[in-house]
């Protein structure tokens, strides 16, 4: 058994290796004008070097170019920084397209005298009011508004212990749930909002931003100074996108939600309102 496989291996080689005559002829005199010797080794040889050259050819032009970013996975930190910045772009326009049909809706009202000119202060302050009155109340908020209502119905501690905020209209930090609300006794002066990885975080208030950084237990964290002695602060963000000294609207989106540093169970917003030093509860003024 072992001599035939030795022949028949013997046999396939040497059929491998037998050469073969390629012979060009002039078909009138039969002249020959070029031959060669060709085996199907030197067949298979040409093909297999033809296809690494054609797949290191496609390679190179896959590595080098930008064709590379079309491939699933394979699109680069450049681009994925454009893709989040266009989003924010996209986001800030829209915000500023909203604000400037409630302003020219504000226009036509004062000049059809539907508001007087007397009572309004500026007209951002007269936009903010418009877009609060056009958000529709959930029913979330009817029974928060009711039970709060009942609650500090002849509670007259509540005049003294809550800031006056004449003019003021606080937006909500970002969209999501109370996982934990404000409780000074338990020295949590904050409250956790649950919300989706990579939401909008946005100012509650218009100022100038005090603190943009990050520590080891609350993530990254930025700190915003307003009017009458406000100060909100906004920990656990997964970016931010606002530096110290920057000059920030209400409802403008200065994070994004995360889950950084040490003190976190998860995707969220831990967010403090400070008055004078002396930390409130956001729930007092921002309907969540």
């Amino acid at each position: 058994m072992t001599d035939k496989k030795k022949k028949r291996s013997k046999a396939f080689w040497n059929n491998i290796k037998f050469k073969y005559k390629l012979t060009i002829s002039n078909e009138n005199t039969l002249e020959e004008v070029a031959s060669l010797r060709v085996s199907k080794l030197n067949g298979i040889s040409v093909l297999l070097s033809i296809l690494t050259i054609l797949f290191l050819v496609a390679a190179v032009i896959i590595a080098f170019t930008p064709l590379r970013n079309y491939l699933p996975g394979y699109m680069n930190s450049e681009v994925r920084a454009q893709v989040v910045e266009n989003a924010l772009r996209v986001d800030s326009l829209q915000q500023l397209v909203d604000r400037q049909n409630l302003y020219i809706m504000n226009i036509q009202d004062i000049f059809l005298g539907k508001v007087k000119t007397d009572t309004v202060h500026s007209m951002d302050s007269l936009t903010t009011m418009r877009e609060d009155t056009l958000m529709e109340r959930t029913q979330r908020e009817a029974e928060f508004r009711k039970q709060y209502e009942d609650t500090e119905k002849y509670n007259l501690t509540s005049i003294a212990t809550r800031p006056e905020i004449d003019g003021m209209i606080f937006y909500r930090p970002t969209r999501g749930m109370i996982s934990s609300p404000f409780d000074a006794e338990k020295k949590h002066f904050g409250t956790d909002i649950a919300a989706n990885p990579g939401e909008s975080v946005l100012a509650t208030l218009d100022g100038m931003v005090i603190l943009s950084t990050y520590t080891a237990e609350t993530g990254y964290l930025i700190e915003v100074q307003h009017n009458q002695d406000f100060v909100s602060v906004y920990k656990h963000c997964g970016s931010l996108l606002k530096r110290q000294g920057d000059v920030v609207k209400s409802g403008e989106a200065i994070a994004l939600v995360g889950n950084t540093g040490q003190l976190t169970t998860g995707p969220h917003l831990y967010f403090e309102l400070w008055h004078k030093g002396r930390a409130v509860n956001p729930e007092l003024y921002i309907v969540f």
